[in-house]
């Protein structure tokens, strides 16, 4: 393909989501190579075809997104935000004020689930005024998070405690299946986090997970996702990022917390 052409399109998937090829475009053309077969046009056509049909953006992301998530991933955060998030936000929390979750980029829904799961560790559910939103440019993985239902051979259950699989799935033949006391605590829906208007709509949460996104993006990019997220928390509200994405010297105002061998970030 036209090199040219290539950077244009990278250049547009950059400001559509902040997946930056624009230094990739070889890892750009083998990902969508088969699309343009398919289509049977080429690499300009394709961009057109962009502009002309906003539905073919679902396409081209779900090529482009990488979905690598799991249940009880990074456990010492998920042992943090049970452990010393949760007690504070409820002494803190005045009666009449539900304790809200966002799981940013949540993918298959691993985390939003085992995020509910740990709060039924506590006692906790869907009745104690404590939601969780999970949200992803993927509308794909997006269904399959909603259905809450994962192959018994699924690397999803890699890590995930015994005691959680007969406590909160049902199993089938070939399937785990989330029960639906878990799946009642959590509402997915899409969301693209360069769309500043609806990322403003997105306010007032106690606490943010967005872990092993941020590493796509550039520095720039980086800098817009974080501040967004400040903008949406409650003051005194926590982000929780993965452990490669460090933001403590962007001057955003978080204040960078380490507990128990892991780090997390609290608005001040």
């Amino acid at each position: 393909m036209e090199n040219f052409a290539l950077k244009q399109l990278a250049q547009l998937v950059y400001e559509y989501c902040g997946l930056n090829y624009l230094n990739n475009i070889s890892s750009l053309e083998a990902k969508i190579s088969k699309r343009l077969e398919e289509l049977n046009v080429t690499l300009w056509s394709y961009m057109r075809l962009l502009e002309e049909t906003p539905k073919e953006w679902d396409i081209l992301v779900e090529l482009l997104t990488i979905n690598e998530t799991y249940f009880y991933r990074e456990d010492k955060q998920l042992h943090v935000f049970q452990n010393k998030v949760i007690p504070i936000l409820k002494k803190e929390r005045v009666l009449e004020q539900p304790i809200k979750i966002w799981s940013a980029a949540c993918s298959t829904g691993e985390e939003p689930y085992s995020l509910a799961m740990m709060l039924k560790e506590l006692g906790i559910s869907v009745e104690d005024r404590v939601t969780i939103t999970a949200t992803d440019i993927n509308k794909k993985v997006l269904q399959t998070a909603t259905n809450g239902m994962y192959h018994k051979k699924s690397l999803s259950f890699r890590r995930i405690p015994q005691r959680w699989l007969d406590t909160y799935f049902a199993e089938t033949e070939n399937h785990y299946s989330v029960k639906k006391d878990i799946k009642d605590m959590i509402t997915f829906k899409y969301l693209n986090l360069l769309d500043e208007e609806n990322m403003r709509n997105e306010g007032s949460y106690d606490v943010i997970f967005c872990r092993n996104v941020l590493i796509y993006f550039d520095a720039e990019t980086v800098k817009k996702v974080a501040t967004s997220f400040y903008h949406s928390l409650k003051k005194g509200g926590f982000l929780f990022l993965g452990h490669a994405e460090n933001i403590s010297t962007m001057g955003i105002g978080f204040e960078t917390i380490s507990t128990d061998g892991t780090f997390y970030y609290r608005k001040g």
